[in-house]
């Protein structure tokens, strides 16, 4: 069996079809993960798409600069 490091606590982690866990040490640790990724203290970095910027005008630009506010297309 290889052993390899938790990626959540850094402690022993059994790379085997048995750990259901894996790659973590135990559901706690891989619940933790996942909460992490569901309030989005984990982000993937990505550039605008093209489809992004067509939606983005010089006027949101100015008033963004101004206010700190999302574009007038991404306001909910």
């Amino acid at each position: 069996m290889k052993k390899i490091k938790c990626p959540q606590c850094g402690g022993p982690s059994i790379w085997d079809e048995k750990n259901k866990s894996r790659p973590f040490c135990s559901d706690r640790c891989k619940l933790i993960d996942l909460g992490a990724w569901a309030s989005e203290e984990y982000q993937i970095p990505a550039s605008p798409s093209v489809d992004d910027l067509d939606d983005y005008t010089e006027d949101d630009h100015t008033q963004n600069s101004l206010s700190g506010s999302l574009p007038k297309s991404t306001r909910h």
